[in-house]
Order: structure tokens, then C-alpha cells, then sequence
């Protein structure tokens, strides 16, 4: 009778397998989404922050030249740090995350500079997060949709950041 015993409990079950299966495809489905959330809204942030980055040494740089002419985006060639200062460069965009080759971006940035006022946008690669719009007035939007995004304004569909 022992022998019995053991015999019928050595394993699992079909409808044992089925279950777990099942409850591991549950947790999948909610985990897998939140983390594509979880990183497009890191992604954002990191381009939020390269932006006020940039933002800051552009006002730096008027500070000292009294305009913001002369101030360019640092080329990918360069070792001289994130962002430079060069008046005969013409370097105006950066890929996003710092280190991106060409294809693997998150965001693009582009600067749009004159002596008097600045405008910086992030324009993301992935239809499902944000683009950026910053200027040297301070007016800051993001929206989804790209093709109503100019230098000053985002379009209808714009939210403040």
C-alpha cells in the first residue's frame, strides 16, 4: 500500500501545470506594461534634465558673452565634455542618452539659437512618449504629437512639465 502511495504522487499533475502557467501569464500581462511605463517616463526625465542642463549653461554663456551667440551643442567627435562653447561651430542637435549612436536615441535635442533667445526641443523617437519644447522665456510643454510642435509652442494637444 506504501508502494501505491508513492507511486500516484510522483510529480505534477497536468491541470497542476496548467494553473502555474496560467498564473505566471496573469503576472506577466500587468508587469510587462507598467515596466514599458516605468522606462518611457525615465527616459523623459533623463531628456527633462539634459534639457535644463543645456538651459543652464546657455544663461551662463550669456552671462559672460552678454548674447547667446557662439554657443553650440558638443559633436559626437568631441571629448570636451557634455556641452561646449565654440563661435565657429555649428553643431545644434544631440542625440539622447549622451553615449546613443545614431538609431539607438531615445531623443533627439535641438537647439534653435539667435543673440537674444533660445529654443530647445526633445523629440522623441517612440510615438508612445513625450516631445519636449523649452525656451529662454521660460515656457516649457510636452506633447505627443510632433508634427504641431514649432520652436515656441506645441500645438493643441500641449501639457506644461
Amino acid at each position: 500500500m506504501n508502494q501505491r502511495y508513492m507511486l500516484s504522487r510522483s510529480g505534477f499533475t497536468l491541470i497542476e501545470l496548467m494553473i502555474t502557467v496560467a498564473i505566471v501569464a496573469i503576472i506577466a500581462a500587468i508587469a510587462i506594461p507598467s515596466y514599458d511605463v516605468y522606462i518611457r517616463r525615465a527616459d523623459l526625465a533623463t531628456a527633462q534634465q539634459e534639457m535644463l542642463k543645456v538651459a543652464a549653461l546657455l544663461e551662463k554663456h550669456r552671462a559672460r558673452n552678454f548674447s547667446y551667440d557662439g554657443f553650440v551643442l558638443k559633436g559626437t567627435a568631441t571629448n570636451q565634455g557634455a556641452y561646449y562653447a565654440v563661435p565657429t561651430a555649428t553643431n545644434t542637435s544631440l542625440l539622447l542618452p549622451l553615449n546613443a549612436s545614431s538609431g539607438d536615441q531615445k531623443f533627439s535635442l535641438t537647439l534653435t539659437v539667435n543673440s537674444q533667445a533660445w529654443s530647445l526641443q526633445a523629440v522623441s523617437q517612440s510615438p508612445r512618449n513625450y516631445s519636449l519644447l523649452m525656451t529662454s522665456t521660460g515656457f516649457k510643454c510636452k506633447t505627443k504629437t510632433v508634427a504641431n510642435m514649432t520652436s515656441s509652442s506645441c500645438g493643441n494637444s500641449a501639457e506644461d512639465w
